[in-house]
């Protein structure tokens, strides 16, 4: 674990809070090899995150970052360790966690509205047809897709298509928001206002997020603290840097501010390190 002189933490030891609501233990992840052998992919992962944090992942391709967001999401098994949700194992998905691709991942024969509808369909069945509508259009309305209701995948942007996969996952109410580079395949200013719609709306309806991403601007504006991994194979958490501004935020005065540069800084000589090393 390598130290630093910002404010950063390596929560496998720090000791266990009301707070947490995630918890990672010990968690190993590897794949058999065509010789006998396996090769090993996350080597002793330990991490907590609250109810109500935005957690960024942040490392280089091949680190596993995407491997260790599918074993919470239920998607992959860990070879060893535990990860608990809300005190309970998870084994496989379940509706306490949504994901939201880079990809969209949207139903091309089907409106922004029943996109959205067919998650609250699969999750809210108790729920009569008006409470169904009413959900589906309050998210509609959350990220700004009311007038695109009855559109088609096809006939919208992809900002639009990315919205529409973050108003599906949060129709549903789950505990925890998965993001796997959400933004990654949107040009720079799309990418700007996406963003702070997502934050915008997870500051005003908190709940644990863990967002995988290579954009360290994007991670220091948005998380509450960033895990940073090393490289793999055998990869490991290097780092956890706590991101000390007060929410919600403001883009423009964050960049004005030495810290913000300071931490920056540090995130992309972390990176730098990794990268000569591989």
């Amino acid at each position: 674990m390598i130290k630093s002189t910002l404010n950063m933490a390596n929560l496998g030891e720090q000791d266990a809070t009301p707070t947490e609501f995630l918890v990672i233990e010990n968690l190993v992840k590897s794949y058999p090899t065509p010789n006998g052998g396996k090769s090993v992919i996350l080597d002793g992962i330990s991490l907590t995150i609250a109810e109500d944090e935005f957690i960024s992942v942040i490392g280089h391709s091949g680190c596993g970052k995407s491997t260790l967001l599918k074993i919470v999401a239920g998607l992959e098994t860990a070879t060893s360790g535990s990860v608990h949700l809300g005190g309970r194992e998870i084994r496989k998905p379940g509706a306490d966690r949504m994901m939201v691709f880079q990809n969209y991942s949207l139903l091309p024969w089907l409106t922004v509205r029943q996109n959205i509808r067919l998650a609250v369909d699969e999750v809210h069945k108790k729920a009569d047809r008006e409470d169904k509508n009413r959900i589906v259009n309050e998210h509609l309305s959350m990220v700004n897709l009311t007038a695109a209701a009855d559109k088609y995948p096809d006939e919208i942007s992809g900002g639009m298509k990315q919205r529409v996969g973050i108003a599906r996952a949060l129709a549903i109410r789950p505990k925890m928001l998965l993001m796997d580079e959400p933004f990654g395949a949107l040009d720079a200013l799309t990418r700007g206002k996406l963003q702070r719609q997502v934050l915008d709306i997870w500051e005003n309806h908190r709940q644990a997020v863990m967002m995988i991403t290579h954009d360290v601007d994007e991670a220091l504006y948005m998380s509450d603290r960033i895990v940073m991994m090393t490289n793999g194979p055998n990869a490991k958490i290097g780092e956890i840097l706590e991101v000390p501004f007060d929410h919600p935020r403001d883009r423009q005065a964050l960049r004005n501010s030495k810290g913000y540069f300071d931490l920056r800084n540090h995130v992309l000589n972390f990176l730098d390190r990794y990268f000569t090393e591989d």
